[in-house]
């Protein structure tokens, strides 16, 4: 009876001392760590995004030039590509090339940031224009360089560009 008692009292010593302050305290401490991290850079994505939107839209008024990057004249893939380099972002310089970087997402689910890309010539069914958005919900915007107005914004719902579209991507 005695033996009994003690192997009882020792079974409850041992069941009690596994259960869990200290374990369920590193579980959540870990938890905490992961999702400080995982704002941490979805911030640093955020941040890196409007840098790239900002710097484009210095851009503003700039005129067309095929081939240009510079504030002197730039093409629409020349915008983009000068946009996200300066976020440290190395993507193709032309815009059927950029096509194919990232990750093909839905309309429904553009956001700034984003690539829009255009098929504009009626005789070729190749992408030849890019864009980058600039305003996503109801009404998406993008900024873009275009022969007849140079670097302007426009939206993808005016005719045009609505007809013209041919993707989204996400680069970032």
């Amino acid at each position: 009876m005695k033996k009994l008692f003690y192997y009882l009292l020792l079974l409850s010593i041992i069941l009690s001392s596994c259960g869990g302050t200290k374990k369920s305290s590193a579980i959540s401490s870990g938890k905490t760590k992961k999702t400080s991290s995982t704002k941490k850079r979805v911030n640093t994505k955020r941040k890196k995004i409007k840098s790239i939107v900002s710097y484009a839209k210095m851009f503003e008024g700039t005129r067309y030039k095929y081939g240009g990057t510079t504030k002197k004249g730039m093409d629409c893939s020349g915008l983009v590509y000068t946009s996200f380099k300066k976020g440290e972002i190395v993507l193709p310089r032309t815009s059927r090339a950029m096509a194919t970087q990232g990750t093909k997402i839905s309309i429904k689910n553009v956001a700034v940031g984003d690539l829009l890309f255009f098929r504009t010539n009626k005789n070729k069914n190749v992408i030849n224009h890019v864009g980058l958005v600039i305003q996503a919900g109801e009404r998406i915007e993008f900024i873009h360089s275009s022969v007849s107005k140079g670097v302007t914004i426009s939206s993808l719902d005016e005719r045009y560009w609505n007809n013209c579209f041919a993707q989204v991507r996400r680069v970032l």
